[in-house]
């Protein structure tokens, strides 16, 4: 089921399925709630599950710039609201894992576990040389278009073309870099020691941007209530879609233990 909910940011989008316990999905940027449309049925078997378009996301309310997380995080809260639903799971992909992060370390007793993948670590030296990612100037012959296509493609798996096709197609209704720069705005090492709830920490082995923050992620969650690393081999940026199978089996597991 497809929907809108409104809230004080406006009407925000999201997808849900199942029923049961709360779990919500967040994408990276520039991404929309598409990026979970292999893996939410997946997960959707014992559970409520959302993926939702973040503020300023997809169909969902705009957000001028400059953007912050903790606005990303305080639009998830307000659906949240819209939808009645008190305590969630949350699961964050790249930028939706330092929502995710951020969600728990703001109001820790509405999230009840973290699933946080391919992290980047937002420390002095990312905020201080952060990259310009998805940074495609538009042209009036529609070379960005390829731009934006060549920019990513060594970072999505060979032979599919229909992952960068829609990676294309939600880069297009939104600034694609403005969700990376809010990434390049956040205090990570004032926020990660807030974080109690348990967490699994999802690596993509062909993913070079996530796996570089695992390890200090993992030295950093000094208050969880306890810490899980898995790694998917091969996966890659895309391993949502990619490797949906994967990554509903280590989600899964790590839920019903918690």
């Amino acid at each position: 089921m497809r929907a809108y909910a409104e809230t004080p940011f406006g009407h925000l989008h999201y997808a849900s399925a199942g029923s049961g316990p709360a779990l919500l999905l967040l994408h990276q940027t520039p991404r929309s709630h598409d990026e979970f449309r292999e893996v939410q049925p997946l997960l959707a078997v014992n559970r409520r599950v959302i993926a939702m378009d973040m503020l300023g996301f997809g169909m969902s309310a705009p957000l001028p710039a400059p953007q912050r997380i903790e606005q990303f995080a305080a639009g998830a809260f307000a659906l949240l609201d819209a939808l009645g639903v008190p305590d969630v799971a949350v699961l964050g992909h790249h930028t939706g894992a330092v929502v995710a992060m951020e969600m728990a370390a703001s109001i820790p007793d509405r999230v009840r576990a973290l699933v946080l993948s391919s992290t980047p670590w937002t420390g002095p030296e990312y905020r201080t040389h952060s990259p310009a990612v998805d940074n495609v100037p538009c042209a009036e012959d529609g070379s960005h278009l390829t731009s934006l296509w060549r920019i990513r493609q060594p970072y999505y798996p060979a032979g599919r073309p229909d992952l960068l096709e829609r990676f294309v197609r939600d880069a297009l209704a939104v600034d694609p870099v403005e969700g990376h720069r809010a990434c390049g705005r956040y205090v990570m090492e004032d926020r990660v020691g807030l974080v109690t709830a348990p967490v699994l920490l999802l690596g993509a082995s062909a993913d070079p941007f996530g796996m570089r923050g695992l390890p200090v992620l993992r030295e950093h969650l000094v208050n969880a209530r306890s810490v899980e690393v898995r790694t998917i081999e091969g996966g890659t940026v895309p391993v949502m879609e990619q490797c949906p199978n994967e990554v509903a089996t280590f989600v899964n597991e790590f839920l019903r233990n918690t």
